[in-house]
């Protein structure tokens, strides 16, 4: 809870200074819109071990992004952008065990689909009055999620296999609630109103809530479409 105050406080208090800045430096107005597009998003994780008797794999997923922002300009180029987006994560996750007794290959195909709340903050700067580059921090909180697969096992000895499909809700209390990362990206306004987004934001935070060394982190790769009202 603490964590989520306190990313709501930062949120706000860069909405309070650049307003202030915007009442003083800039005559350009404050502008409302709405954004969405699609996520390519994956996990990170430093220590995927692969033996002999064992395999995993993390892969990429599709999900999608929407919600509203908020433009401030604080001078002549620069602008912050608040956002508040719902945020379709996860990955695929592909693992294979090889068992001795009995002598068996059990496989496993799953989709993890976590959902947050995201709000970035975005400090923008416009090279052209159409184009603009951005960076700034997200601060995630999570919502829910979902895993669901696949289990085969497969005889060595005849070949013969067996599948098993799940779909299931995560556990909530395995999950950090809070996810943290630093995002950078661009904007094209091909209309006074409408723009194509793309933007990365790598997660610096662990996904779960267990492990250090081999932390597993959100990444995403966003494109999308925001329409700002004038």
């Amino acid at each position: 809870m603490r964590k989520i105050i306190l990313g709501l406080a930062i949120s706000l208090g860069s909405l309070a200074f650049a307003q202030e800045k915007t009442e003083t430096k800039s005559k350009s107005p404050i502008t409302f819109g709405v954004k969405g597009g699609m996520n390519i998003s994956s996990h990170t994780n430093g220590n995927e071990d692969n033996y002999y008797w064992s395999k995993y794999e993390r892969n990429a997923k599709i999900g999608f992004n929407a919600g509203v922002f908020v433009n401030i300009p604080i001078s002549g180029k620069f602008s912050v952008q608040p956002e508040i987006l719902y945020n379709g994560l996860g990955s695929k996750i592909k693992s294979s065990i090889n068992f001795d007794i009995p002598s068996a290959r059990m496989d496993n195909k799953e989709t993890l689909s976590l959902s947050y709340l995201s709000v970035p903050v975005m400090l923008q700067y416009n090279l052209l009055p159409e184009l603009y580059v951005e960076a700034g921090p997200e601060f995630g909180f999570l919502l829910g999620g979902k895993s669901k697969g696949d289990f085969t096992q497969t005889s060595n000895i005849d070949g013969s296999s067996s599948t098993q499909s799940y779909s299931d809700k995560i556990a909530m209390s395995m999950f950090n609630k809070f996810n943290f990362g630093i995002g950078i990206g661009t904007g094209y306004y091909f209309t006074q109103n409408l723009a194509v987004t793309a933007r990365f934001t790598a997660g610096l935070t662990n996904v779960y809530n267990y492990g250090n060394s081999d932390a597993v982190r959100n990444n995403a790769f966003q494109v999308g479409l925001a329409y700002k009202f004038k």
